[in-house]
């Protein structure tokens, strides 16, 4: 792999030792994070708002809690764990203005401070952790003794030391003991978003399409369902464990030709061209400044269309199949 990577050899856990954490976000990640750093011996705090729901959950799992800004003004490494969207104002209202010089940001998606959202001080070390799976998986491969490979990057190394703090954070959280590759800002950024985009919306879409065209040619809608819905998890399973070649090894012959030979067909030239747009889209800021009036006029288009996906003849179709599986529990609503 040409990517550095970095292992427990490579990390300084001490580079913590004098150093207040702030995590700010007790979801997925918050939680996780925040208990495997405490179970490494390093002096972790949560910063949650009073009406958090989360709070009397951190404090039962013996987690100091704070404010948001009381937590960022006692730290000087806080972690900005709360929601994307959020982000810019938890920055804005808690934690800038405590602030000072030789403390250091840590994000896990380097959207905001890519594209211009959050916009830190000089002299600030400004860091990136995003480890390759959820957070629950991270806090129980860090309890079996195992890691999250994840990313790492470094914006701004004020202090000249950067590199060194963010290696002993991802040893912390257990990254290091499956590899913490190196990468940067605008490469993680970028990605995440395409991923997102091109290639689990264009999934959502695709499903969609293929229930219309099914339906459409007078077949039956729950057999369209299991065919685009429950036959695309198996494959997606298979593409996880083992790549392509996974993929086509769980394949029946029939399945295997008509997916090879039809497939491209289907993510045919017109596709791959309209992907590359979306790239330059999110290269070129045009995609940012598109969600940031949605967010800013309260997400008028993001919930139509939310709401016009969920009136999809696909989902009354998936209820009645989902509610033969006991092992899903029924519909989900």
């Amino acid at each position: 792999m040409s990517t550095p990577v970095y292992h427990d050899d490579d990390a300084d856990l001490s580079e913590l030792n004098d150093r207040k954490v702030a995590i700010i976000g007790y979801g997925d990640h918050g939680a996780a994070q925040a208990l495997s750093l405490r179970d490494s011996g390093v002096d972790v705090r949560m910063g949650l708002p009073p009406t958090s729901v989360n709070r009397a959950r951190a404090e039962d799992q013996g987690l100091r809690v704070l404010t948001p800004g009381e937590a960022a003004a006692e730290a000087d490494l806080t972690v900005l764990l709360a929601p994307l969207a959020l982000q810019r104002f938890v920055y804005t209202q808690s934690i800038a203005p405590g602030l000072a010089e030789g403390d250091a940001l840590l994000f896990t998606d380097a959207f905001p401070i890519h594209y211009g959202l959050i916009d830190p001080p000089a002299g600030i070390d400004v860091l990136l952790l995003a480890p390759m799976a959820d957070g629950e998986q991270l806090r129980r491969q860090y309890h079996d003794g195992k890691g999250v490979p994840s990313f790492v990057a470094v914006e701004r190394d004020a202090s000249g030391g950067a590199w060194r703090l963010l290696l002993a954070y991802a040893k912390g959280v257990g990254a290091t003991r499956a590899g913490a590759l190196a990468t940067t800002f605008s490469a993680q950024a970028e990605v995440a978003r395409f991923g997102e985009q091109a290639v689990v919306g264009g999934a959502a879409a695709l499903v969609a399409a293929g229930f219309d065209t099914l339906v459409g040619a007078g077949l039956p809608a729950e057999a369209a369902y299991v065919a685009c819905v429950h036959q695309l998890k198996t494959a997606v399973d298979a593409l996880y464990a083992g790549g392509l070649a996974g993929l086509r090894e769980i394949e029946s012959d029939v399945a295997r030709y008509g997916s090879l030979t039809r497939g491209p067909r289907v993510v045919d030239e017109q596709v791959r061209q309209a992907m590359r747009q979306l790239l330059d889209e999110i290269r070129d800021g045009r995609f940012v400044a598109e969600w940031m009036v949605d967010e800013n006029a309260n997400r008028p288009t993001a919930t139509a269309l939310r709401e016009q996906s969920a009136q999809h003849p696909v989902e009354p179709a998936g209820d009645a199949v989902r509610a033969m599986l006991p092992w899903l529990g029924g519909p989900i609503r």
